[in-house]
C-alpha cells in the first residue's frame, strides 16, 4: 500500500473542499507550492511537524487525513456515523435503527 499517496490524496481532497489552490495551502501553512505538490502526489511524505502544521491549517483531524492508512479506519468510520445519528431527532434515529436491523439479519 502506498501510504504517501493516500495521505497526499486526502490532503489534496481537503484543501479542494477549502477552494483552495496548492499556492494557497503552501502560503498559509509557510511552505513552498512544490513541496504541498509533491506531497499530494505522494512523492514526498511530510515529517510529523509538517502532517500536524496541514492538518492544522486544513482544520481537519489526524483521523481524517490518516482513515484510508490506518487499520482502524472503519471505527473512525463508525464513530463519525454514531455522532451524525446522534444529531437527528428521535423518530429518524428509529428508522435508522430499523433499516439497520434488517440489513443485519441474515
Amino acid at each position: 500500500m502506498d501510504y504517501g499517496y493516500l495521505i497526499g490524496k486526502k490532503i489534496k481532497e481537503y484543501r479542494e473542499l477549502k477552494g483552495w489552490r496548492q499556492e494557497d495551502l503552501a502560503e498559509k501553512a509557510g511552505l513552498s507550492t512544490k513541496y504541498i505538490g509533491y506531497i499530494e502526489r505522494g512523492i514526498k511524505i511530510p515529517k510529523l511537524k509538517t502532517f500536524i502544521l496541514l492538518a492544522n491549517t486544513l482544520g481537519v483531524s489526524a483521523n481524517d487525513l490518516l482513515k484510508d492508512v490506518l487499520d482502524t479506519e472503519y471505527s473512525v468510520k463508525i464513530d463519525n456515523l454514531n455522532k451524525k445519528i446522534n444529531s437527528i431527532d428521535i423518530e429518524e434515529q428509529k428508522k435508522f435503527l430499523k433499516i439497520f436491523e434488517f440489513l443485519s439479519h441474515e
